[in-house]
């Protein structure tokens, strides 16, 4: 598997748990970097030492090993990563490691802004990607077509390679994001309840029988 670096930047691309490498981003950063657009306090880590956000860096910061997040009780992690608006993911930026820190895989879920440990055997992963011990940051191209109109992505760990704790110094997302457009609510009050508008209850054909025995 062809396997090259660019200026601290690894690209891969899944297909699945498959994926090739590609580079070629500047100093000065992907211009569809997402961290603008997300929604940094409300970041949430589970089973974490530290608040989610630590990880969550701009991109000049992207090589710093001083803020890291790392796993608690166990290698297992959760990274809840809400957005101020809708967008559409096209690649997901790791550094991850040292050694057998690295996570074994990531699974991506998108719009499970509640998502916890319990809910993880439940659900089916909307993609999936293999982690390599790599001290550089991996771009993880996601099939964009299954990423559209994303509110919030989970970003589930679940175990490390070896290490009794899981380690994430970066955490980046290139995408498009747009503005999220709340519909306006129209109320309809009725000025008088007509019975007639209204279901029965079933078993009492319209007649109610306040007499208790």
């Amino acid at each position: 598997m062809p396997h090259n670096h660019h200026d601290g930047h690894c690209s891969h691309e899944s297909n699945d748990n498959d994926h090739e490498h590609d580079h070629g981003t500047s100093d000065l950063g992907p211009n569809d970097n997402l961290f603008p657009h997300i929604d940094r306090a409300n970041v949430v880590a589970l089973n974490a030492t530290r608040e989610g956000s630590v990880a969550v860096k701009p991109w000049d910061q992207r090589n710093n090993e001083e803020a890291f997040l790392e796993s608690d009780a166990d290698d297992q992690l959760i990274l809840r990563i809400p957005f101020t608006g809708s967008i559409k993911l096209r690649s997901l930026l790791l550094k991850t490691g040292p050694g057998d820190q690295t996570p074994t895989k990531v699974a991506l879920f998108s719009n499970q802004p509640s998502m916890d440990f319990n809910d993880v055997s439940d659900k089916v992963p909307v993609q999936e990607f293999d982690i390599p011990q790599d001290r550089n940051v991996a771009e993880y191209a996601v099939k964009t077509a299954k990423f559209n109109n994303v509110s919030s992505l989970t970003l589930f760990f679940p175990a490390s390679q070896g290490a009794d704790m899981t380690r994430i110094y970066y955490v980046g997302l290139l995408g498009h994001w747009t503005e999220r457009k709340s519909d306006p609510v129209i109320t309809v009050y009725e000025t008088q309840a007509n019975l007639a508008d209204h279901e029965k209850i079933q078993g009492t054909d319209g007649k109610f029988n306040t007499t208790q025995s």
